[in-house]
Formats: C-alpha cells, sequence, structure tokens
C-alpha cells in the first residue's frame, strides 16, 4: 500500500478531494464560479471552519452581512458560526479551493509534528 495519493482536477463547478484522496482530516473542494454567478446558497457550520485560497478571478463573500473583496492570491478564513455566501464578480469568474477543518483540532505544526 502506497503511503500517499495523486489525482488531477478536471475543470468543473466543484470538485470535492476528500472521497478521491481518501482524505481524515480534512475536506477540500475546488469550486469554479462563472462571472456573475454565486454559491446559491447561505451556510454556516456546526464544528468546521473553512480556509478559503482565491486561486484565480476576483468576487466576494458575504460573511454575516459584511460584503469583503476577494481577488487571487488572497486567503481567508472564515469561523464555523459565521453565515457565508461568495459571489463571481459581473465581469470575471472566480476559482478558490475551500479547506474544511474541525476548528480548534490543531495539536501540532511542521516543527513540532515532523519526524526527522
Amino acid at each position: 500500500m502506497n503511503n500517499y495519493k495523486t489525482v488531477s482536477v478536471a475543470e468543473g463547478a466543484r470538485t470535492e478531494l476528500h472521497g478521491v484522496l481518501n482524505l481524515t482530516g480534512a475536506e477540500i473542494s475546488i469550486n469554479s464560479l462563472p462571472a456573475g454567478a454565486s454559491v446559491p446558497f447561505v451556510h454556516s457550520h456546526k464544528q468546521n471552519e473553512e480556509i478559503y485560497a482565491v486561486l484565480e478571478g476576483e468576487g466576494s463573500a458575504v460573511i454575516d452581512g459584511e460584503s469583503v473583496k476577494l481577488k487571487a492570491g488572497d486567503w481567508m478564513r472564515v469561523s464555523p458560526s459565521a453565515k457565508r455566501r461568495f459571489f463571481a464578480s459581473e465581469t470575471t469568474g472566480l476559482k478558490y479551493v475551500c479547506i474544511q477543518v474541525k476548528e480548534n483540532s490543531l495539536e501540532g505544526y511542521t516543527t513540532t509534528d515532523a519526524v526527522v
């Protein structure tokens, strides 16, 4: 058995990696919104914080009623209870990665968790 797994991600509106990579500690998705589109719902979580990385384009997120502008290169953490929704700008699409992990579950960083 290999201690790793690789996959290629095709273009699409949403690709969830937890199943194809057999993830056990995080949920990761790659999301693409065309220009003028939005996620069709507002949501929050019970336990999981989300980390967003904007890969391409521009748009915004509405977090607890506050609009936050986003562009390629931006990173954002959102608390579990925050209500969120994402929008691509009217002129360009928005492609982003969402990493979802249980809040307060990190027990160590590379410098304290690595075995050399």
